[in-house]
């Protein structure tokens, strides 16, 4: 069994009920940027979190060149969740590819500063695991502040992923 991938796939059904709940709101509210909320907005949010899996994961791991998602690439939840397909098929590559090696270091450089950085696969999956969950607290907690009343986030027992698994994948 490979435990980080099944950690992964508790987050992953966490943020289809997200996903779920942003179907909800309305169209504007899930772009307003809103004052004093890192990122300003639902969608920001999203998006940032997403950029965070592909920079960690896929350039600084994985190596790869292609392009981190930007605000301006999503207009909606719907292309969101199609931004997330892309981040859960690197995340599996990155697993697989790291597999029984996650005390394994990587050193690479990284854009914002001088020296190489050395860093784990466990501490990579960490890292934009809690980061995400971060994220999702600001997200939630920016829907409240425009109005909304959350579905619970936190992470899913067995019984409550079993209550959400007729959510559709695409709303």
């Amino acid at each position: 069994m490979n435990v980080l991938k099944e950690q992964y796939d508790l987050v992953k059904h966490t943020r289809k009920v997200l996903f779920h709940f942003c179907e909800q709101i309305d169209q504007d509210d899930y772009l307003k940027e809103v004052d004093g909320y890192g990122w300003g907005s639902i969608r920001n949010l999203h998006v940032h979190i997403a950029e965070c899996y592909e920079s960690w994961l896929g350039r600084f791991a994985l190596e790869m060149q292609e392009p981190v998602v930007e605000v301006g690439d999503v207009t909606d939840v719907n292309e969101m969740r199609t931004v997330f397909e892309r981040v859960d098929q690197l995340v599996y590559r990155f697993l697989e590819e790291y597999d029984e090696r996650y005390d394994e270091k990587i050193s690479r450089k990284v854009p914002w500063q001088e020296e190489e950085e050395e860093l784990s696969p466990l501490w990579l999956m960490t890292h934009t695991v809690t980061h995400e969950f971060h994220h999702k607290g600001q997200i939630v907690t920016l829907a409240r502040a425009l109005g909304y009343e959350p579905t619970d986030t936190d992470l899913l027992t067995p019984s409550d992923i079993n209550r959400y698994l007729d959510y559709p994948e695409q709303g």
